[in-house]
């Protein structure tokens, strides 16, 4: 009996955690007296490999991606062929529309990431485990490959070589702009990204904003965010030859693997830029209020305390006379 009950009570440290059903009960197995594997596998949340749902989510953000960067890309491209006066000035638009479509569709689905950017913001926010996180990125990569191979099927030649596929690129063509440099692109990345999630994310990981404020306007606001992130790139360094600020190092990521060449100089800002920002908002986040500002109207007002300052201090000064 007494053995028994010992195989009984060591039977949890030899449950392997992908045969888990649901995350609570894996992070239950690091609390346990298990072994340093069964740890680590509860840690990443590893069973997300053998679920189902993960994989569907995972599939939609293949697609999603695939069909975010190609609209995105040859929407750009278009706006840059119009006749325009200042066809930079359609850009945000169009990454505004279409960015807000995608996001009504994909977030009740999949969480509507479509960029490892919105991924490891939501893995260091403990919203999602390593295991899906790791998933959804490698989906997203194919997505922007998928992406990439459709539009250099349809693209016009011309327009390819002119603007590198629509991919990520901080130098230019090679014969018609210069781009910008690397340090400046840096900058760029950093300071683009943590603007969409001190904006976006920040309304979106947030219960009761999003709640108050319903899926469409927290999409009107993420959406919004990359509009006016794309704006200030592409505007603020006046040069022909920088394609703004990429917020999904995937789609850098396809383009360069297809085209090769310049899109490679300077690859590594898309990435580094992008999650240097993830990691400083984290740390911001966690000195945002938790309560948000609450006051009394009127309770502060700064003629009411002039009044009341100067009502004590000629009271002191009577009863010091008395």
């Amino acid at each position: 009996m007494s053995s028994q009950t010992e195989a009984n009570n060591a039977e949890p440290t030899r449950r392997h955690p992908l045969s888990v059903e649901n995350f609570e009960m894996a992070k239950c197995l690091i609390k346990t007296n298990s072994t340093i594997w069964t740890k680590f596998l509860a840690f990443i949340g590893a069973h997300d490999f053998l679920s189902p749902e993960v994989w569907r989510a995972s599939l939609t953000e293949l697609v999603a991606t695939a069909f975010l960067i190609f609209s995105l890309t040859s929407s750009i491209i278009s706006c840059l062929e119009s006749q325009s006066t200042d066809p930079k000035l359609l850009i945000p638009f169009a990454v505004f529309i279409i960015a807000f479509l995608f996001l009504l569709v994909t977030v009740p689905l999949s969480g509507g990431h479509m960029s490892p950017v919105f991924t490891f913001i939501a893995t260091l926010r403990g919203l999602i485990t390593l295991s899906r996180a790791f998933i959804y990125v490698f989906a997203q990569c194919l997505g922007s490959i998928l992406s990439f191979f459709l539009l250099q099927r349809v693209m016009n030649q011309s327009a390819a070589r002119k603007y590198s596929l629509g991919g990520c690129s901080i130098t230019g063509n090679g014969y018609e702009t210069t781009g910008i440099n690397t340090i400046t692109a840096l900058v760029l990345e950093f300071s683009c990204t943590f603007l969409v999630l001190l904006i976006g994310v920040t309304v979106a990981f947030d219960k009761n904003m999003s709640k108050q404020l319903g899926l469409v306007m927290v999409c009107v606001v993420v959406a919004g965010a990359m509009g006016v992130a794309v704006f200030v790139s592409i505007s603020v360094t006046g040069s022909g030859g920088y394609g703004g600020v990429g917020l999904n190092p995937a789609r850098c990521l396809g383009a360069a693997l297809l085209v090769g060449g310049r899109l490679w100089d300077g690859h590594w800002v898309f990435w580094v830029g992008p999650f240097l920002a993830c990691i400083l908002y984290y740390g911001f986040s966690l000195s945002l209020p938790r309560e948000g500002l609450n006051f009394i109207d009127g309770e502060h007002d700064i003629l009411r305390l002039a009044r009341n300052c100067f009502r004590t201090s000629v009271e002191r000064k009577n009863n010091s006379n008395v």
